[in-house]
Order: structure tokens, then sequence, then C-alpha cells
């Protein structure tokens, strides 16, 4: 399908190849974007998006007034729409920002999205935000309540959903709905100097552009129409949690560039999140994969920014104290980051008499009494090879995304093993037979050979995704990758010694002690034998023999290149070199690809060695 646009070095025409897999899903094929969709750094008040324009102005020494757009933060996903001879072609989801998912035929059933426009464009990226509107999600809930069917969380829960069915015709009978806020045409056969110029070129396209955006001539405008919406945005049809902030000149925007993850010319103000009042019915206790207890707040149902919320994190049992809480009062709620719901504050006391809230004395799972640990708040389960809820947490861990990527071995599956004494540690689950899938509940035939399959692919995992599956304490998705470029094995990792694994940069006493701790504890050694035993083997990462080409050697990256920004920081990084975002003396080599701004004029007038990508290649023996 559209073989113009198969790249030869595509990850769908490598057989084998592991780059992709944990960011898109089975039933979509990758698809790798021409230029990488970035992140947006987010500010969280007026302070913070006044520093952001002044810092701007200073960094580039701006004359004037840089002018700005103002934007909705729509509350869905960002797509990517790649359109041929003005013909749409491919459209594919954000996914990393490199690779996302070919969701062609389920974004052909949107009507906001144009089949072709009458301007004539050999080729164009638009990009925008697919969502839900209020109304179409209330009438899909009410659908699914009339069936009996499980309700969707929120409107961006039910678009998302929505978008990646493998059936397009249930895409089409969602009405989901688009805006549009960014092209990219990759000839110069139109001239378009400027964001809101861009903007109004989508709209004349056949486009849906947000009606509500607005040129601002600093800062202070830019300020008075986030204050505007945040007191009107639940009036409108669609969910937005913020206003993107961008700087309306192109040619600025290409001298601004980017940091490795998001542009310096543009910024989000996340809107301050909603308090909403509701009763504490209970307090649960829960038992993690490291025996930590911790409480949760049982809430009477709230709606609080787009979902319905029923618990709240408590942290620890010095947090209760801290709020003074007990089951029956009235509590303040609102969503940290605009995800994690978490209690503020009480703001009335039940009328009851009860005690307050009293710390568990022994496990609620297995019974076991609890301990504090030297320097933390929570108190421990000790029973680790035999706790229920820590083995099921632990297996939990080993099959999720960012670890073993195991798909099908939800929560359900994973209990009733536990329960008929099939698995209690991760080795376990490759001794699973289909017969043994069979014996469970609910379970075909079909499922348990799919399940026994997606088991049997997960044997020869990345190093670093092997390590994070491991759940050492301290150690995330982060260090574990961090610890895999380190190491390149697992058996160098095992029998690195404190004084290695401290000297890391990022890497202190706390997490190199909790390593030594976990290699050292006799029944993590017999899980790695009985995994190797099984054949589960972490891919070992090879030596680089060009590591120190560029040892020594600083670059700047400026313009439009082939590839993203990312890939060549990446590959002089790799190679020993330092990247920079700044033209100076110390500069090596100036990487220049097209419109290179500023940083090509200063480069001459350094006299610094600028360079192309053709002999950036040479220069890396990339062929």
């Amino acid at each position: 399908m559209y073989p113009e646009y198969k790249l030869s070095d595509s990850p769908t025409q490598k057989v084998g190849t592991k780059l992709f897999e944990s960011q898109v899903s089975k039933g979509f094929l990758p698809h790798q974007h021409k230029v990488r969709l970035y992140s947006l750094d987010n500010t969280y008040s007026y302070e913070e998006l006044s520093s952001w324009y002044d810092k701007l102005q200073k960094n580039y020494s701006l004359s004037s007034l840089p002018e700005l757009v103002c934007e909705l933060k729509i509350d869905g996903l960002a797509i990517s729409l790649n359109y041929h001879n003005s013909k749409f072609a491919i459209g594919a989801t954000r996914g990393d920002g490199f690779v996302g998912e070919n969701i062609t035929k389920n974004l052909e059933t949107i009507k906001a999205i144009p089949d072709s426009f009458s301007e004539e464009i050999s080729d164009i990226e638009v990009r925008g935000e697919i969502f839900m509107p209020k109304s179409a999600f209330q009438k899909l809930n009410d659908e699914q309540a009339s069936k009996g069917a499980k309700l969707f969380a929120n409107p961006r829960n039910a678009a998302s959903g929505s978008l990646r069915q493998l059936d397009p015709e249930i895409t089409r009978k969602r009405e989901l709905s688009m805006f549009a806020y960014y092209g990219r045409i990759d000839s110069g056969e139109i001239s378009i100097k400027s964001h809101s110029e861009m903007l109004s070129f989508l709209k004349k396209l056949g486009f849906n552009i947000n009606p509500n955006f607005r040129i601002c001539k600093n800062i202070d405008e830019a300020i008075e129409y986030c204050k505007y919406w945040d007191k009107r945005r639940n009036d409108l049809d669609y969910a937005t949690d913020g206003v993107v902030i961008k700087i309306n000149d192109f040619a600025l925007q290409s001298e601004m560039g980017y940091t490795a993850r998001a542009p310096r010319w543009a910024t989000a103000f996340k809107f301050p999140p909603e308090e909403v009042s509701t009763i504490l019915k209970d307090i649960e206790i829960n038992v993690g994969r490291s025996g930590a207890v911790t409480p949760v707040a049982v809430l009477e149902p709230v709606y609080i920014s787009g979902s319905t919320v029923q618990r709240a994190t408590l942290h620890n049992f010095d947090e209760i104290k801290r709020l003074g809480i007990n089951i029956g009062d009235r509590v303040l709620v609102k969503k940290a980051a605009e995800i994690i719901p978490k209690i503020i504050c009480v703001t009335e006391h039940s009328d009851s008499k009860s005690s307050p809230f009293v710390p568990p004395l022994t496990c609620p799972s297995c019974g076991t009494k609890l301990v504090p640990v030297e320097g933390e708040v929570n108190l421990y389960c000790p029973n680790y090879l035999a706790c229920p809820s820590q083995i099921k947490a632990r297996l939990e861990y080993w099959v999720s995304k960012d670890c073993m990527d195991i798909d099908g071995l939800g929560d359900n599956i994973i209990a009733q093993l536990i329960e008929k004494g099939l698995a209690a540690t991760p080795a376990d689950l490759y001794k699973l037979t289909t017969d043994d899938f069979m014996k469970l509940d609910l379970i075909a035939e079909k499922s348990a050979d799919n399940l026994f399959t997606e088991i049997q692919a997960s044997k020869h995992p990345t190093l670093s995704k092997f390590i994070n599956s491991l759940g050492i304490r301290h150690v995330g998705k982060e260090t574990s990758d961090v610890l895999a470029r380190k190491f390149k094995s697992l058996n160098a990792l095992k029998n690195a010694t404190l004084e290695q694994i401290r000297d890391i940069d990022g890497i202190g006493d706390k997490i190199a002690l909790s390593i030594l701790d976990f290699f050292s504890n006799s029944f993590n050694n017999e899980l790695l034998n009985n995994l190797k035993q099984y054949g589960v083997e972490p891919q070992e990462i090879k030596e680089n023999q060009n590591s120190e080409i560029f040892k020594g050697l600083t670059f700047v990256i400026t313009g439009t290149l082939s590839k993203t920004r990312d890939y060549f920081e990446n590959i002089i990084k790799e190679y020993g070199g330092k990247v920079s975002s700044s033209v100076s003396k110390k500069t090596s080599f100036v990487l220049a690809g097209e419109n290179p701004g500023s940083k090509l004029d200063k480069a001459i007038a350094l006299s610094v060695k600028v360079i192309d990508e053709n002999e950036f290649n040479e220069m890396a023996n990339i062929k």
C-alpha cells in the first residue's frame, strides 16, 4: 500500500526488527514520520509564562517584542496526515514522535479530514488533534449503558479507543472530529511565513481550525487570553486543558530551534487543576510488588477534569496524619498534573465520633506482621516469597508494556494463574503450556495459543527492558537504559562493583546499593537461573567500533535535515562527540540542512567549518 512512500531504511523493511515494537500495536503497521513530532514544554503559572517569553527575548537579542499565536490545547490525540498530489495518502498516530501507527483507514472515516483539495500541492503534512465532542461522548456512553456495556471514562479515552479500532466502521460511528494546527510543505511551491498564515491556508484547504485562536502582540495579551478561557473552557463542546503559545514568525522559530524534546519557540500553559468536594467513604490498603503498604482513599464518585474519580492516592500513613483525615469526612480533590487524583485537604469533618484512622499491624494480603524500614515512611510486608499481593504485582509488572510487553496477560488471568498454583514467579510463565491456559475461566483454545505465543516471543528482550522488568528497587525505565548502555550485558551488571555503579552520572549510593542487594539475593539469583533455563536471555549490546570517531569534537545542528535532529545527536554522542545549541569559537563543526538560519551566519563569521549531511555521513562511516 502506497509504495511511493516506502523508505529503504524503514523498520517495516527489516525482518525481525525490535526497534519499534514497544511503541506500535500489533494490530497496526508502524509509520516512520519524516519529521519528528516533538512534545511541548509546560508552564503552570503566569510568572513561568512571562519568564519563558523574557528568556527568548534575551537569548536571541530581539529588538522588538515577538508576535505570538495562542490556541486552545485540545485534550485529544495528535495525528499526522500526509497528502500526495493533493490527495490523502497516509495518516498516523504520533507514537513516540519518531514512529507512530498507520491508521489511515480509520482516519478516512472522519468527516473533518479532507480526502483531497483543489489546491495543487505535491506533498504536505498536516498535523492536528483528534477529539470526541462532549455531546458525542455523552451519546456514546448512553448507548453503552443501554447495552449494559462498560462506560468510557472521558472523551479522550473514548477518542483513543475509537481511533485505534481494527474495524474502521466502528470508528466511523463514533463521531470524531479534528482541529488542524500545523502544516509542512516539502517543496517551495507555496510561501508561508508565519503560523497564523499557515492556519489560514489550512482552513482554505478545508481543514477545521479552532476558531478561538488569537494573534497576540506580546505576552501580556497571551496571559489575558489564558485567563479568559480558564473561566470559560467548560462552556465548550470539547475538552481543553490549557493553551499553546507559539512564536508566530517561522524565521524566528527556525532560529530558536529545539531542545532534545521540545521546540524553544512554543510552550503549553496548563490551566490550574479543578478542585472538587466529595466524601471519603473508606481507606483501602494496597500491597505493592516491593512489599510497600500504601493507603488509598475510596471516594464518593465525582467528575474531575474529564473523568469520574472514585479513588485517590494517600501516599503513606504520615500523609493521613498530616491531613487529619478520617472516614466520612468531606474532602477537596484535584488531579495532580491533570492525571493522578489527590486529596488536598479536609473541608468538613464527619459528625460521627469514629476513632482516628489507625495503620494496620499486619499485611491485609497474607497476615504477616508489617515492619518499618529505616529512612522510609512506608510500612512493608516482609513476606516477599509468599504474599499473594506481592506475587501478583510482580507478575503484572513483568508483563507490562515498559517491561517484557506480553500482550493479553491481564490482571484477571494473572490472578487465576496464581490461584491455581500455575505461576508464582516470572520464570513460571515460560513453562506454561497451551493446556495450562485452557484450565482458566473463559479461555478458549485460540486465546490459549495466543497467550503461549506471546510469552515465547518475549524471551529475548532488549537489555534495558529486561533490567526494568526485574523490578530492582529505585531502578526504573530511565535508569535501566543508563545501566544497559554502561554495562552492555547482564553479567557485566551482575558483577559490577559499588564504585563502578555509583560513578555513573545520575546514580548515587542509594541506587547502587539497591542493585548490589538485588544481585546478592538468593531468591533473585534463582529467578535469573530459572529464566535462563527456560531460554529467557536479554540481548547484549555490542561494542561500537566507531565509539571515538567524534571524541573531543563539538557539533551544532541547524536547519532541516533528512532525519530528525535526535537521530544526528544520538550518533554524535554515541561516537564520543558533544552537541551544543549555540555556535562559538569552540564549535568544531556546524551540520547544516535546509533553511539553517542565523547559526550558519555565525559559523561563517567565526570561521567554523560547515558540513552538510553527506559530509557528516562520510565522517561517521555511514553508507
